[in-house]
């Protein structure tokens, strides 16, 4: 191979590499993207989106009444989104999160040998029905600076069974209190004045 010919053959690439720069250049020029402050995309979410309105409603339910028509059987179906950190059986291990047999009425930030974080052995009390409930609706809402990462359970109707539940689940099932009991104070005081009446 000749000069002349070894000569084409670079100017071609020095050409081809040249155009290249070229279009480089210009489409720089023409399309200059904008670079955000921080790295990503941003995502706009609604603080109430479709089933926001329900879960804030439900809750002015009490729970006493929501309790009367609960399902163990249903909160069984609904505790499977605790079963990854939590076991529910007799002597059975902790895991992430406690062993929750007998969790009714038992002392909160007791079981066995069970690491919990200093809000919650500071919260004291025993876990009655209002408490479950609200640490159900939102954990780290009722005991700030619990470990537990869990959202909660928006609806009233699934706390319940879930509730009913975990009373089951126990050696001597705490009995549960009925909207009848809750509603009985308000009944006794509609009579009165109509007895007075006559």
């Amino acid at each position: 191979m000749d000069s002349f010919e070894l000569n084409k053959i670079l100017g071609a690439l020095l050409f081809s590499c040249l155009c290249l720069l070229a279009l480089n250049i210009g489409a720089e020029a023409m399309f200059h993207p904008v670079k955000p402050e921080k790295p990503g995309y941003p995502v706009e979410v609604k603080e109430h989106a479709a089933g926001g309105a329900q879960a804030k409603a439900e809750p002015d339910e009490p729970i006493e009444k929501l309790l009367a028509s609960a399902s163990a059987d249903k909160g069984a179906n609904s505790a499977k989104k605790c079963a990854t950190c939590h076991t529910f059986g007799k002597g059975e291990p902790d895991r992430v999160g406690p062993n929750l047999y007998g969790v009714v009425g038992r002392p909160k930030g007791s079981e066995g040998s069970f690491a919990y974080s200093a809000a919650m052995k500071g919260k004291g009390g025993n876990w009655t029905v209002d408490d479950l409930n609200a640490f159900l609706t939102k954990p780290s809402a009722f005991v700030p600076g619990t470990k537990m990462s869990f959202a909660g359970l928006p609806r009233g109707s699934e706390r319940a069974d879930v509730i009913a539940f975990l009373n089951t689940k126990s050696d001597n099932p705490a009995p549960l209190p009925k909207a009848a009991e809750a509603g009985a104070p308000s009944k006794a005081a509609e009579t009165a004045p109509a007895g007075q009446k006559k």
